[in-house]
């Protein structure tokens, strides 16, 4: 797992694959916090009855830092499965 410190507002994050998964809202007790706006609802598998609302990513997913991207260790459509909501249920 890579150092969540290094984690800032508004990188975009990014499933092992390189596709798009969302972008960080800010980081909340161990797991990133993904816009509303963005928060993986275009991702192919994604749920969009679940959309509107913040989703989070896992710390123990984040492979590492890269510039201005999070890289997750898993692909896309895999991490978008692991989303978790505020109060930790799956999505």
């Amino acid at each position: 797992m890579a150092d969540l410190n290094d984690v800032r507002e508004h990188m975009e994050v990014i499933g092992a694959d390189g596709a798009h998964v969302g972008t960080v809202d800010r980081v909340e007790e161990g797991r990133i916090k993904l816009t509303k706006k963005d928060s993986g609802a275009e991702v192919e598998g994604a749920e969009g009855a679940h959309a509107g609302h913040h989703h989070f990513i896992d710390g123990g997913l984040v492979a590492g830092v890269e510039g201005d991207k999070v890289r997750l260790s898993a692909n896309a459509d895999v991490a978008v499965a692991f989303e978790t909501e505020e109060s930790g249920d799956p999505v």
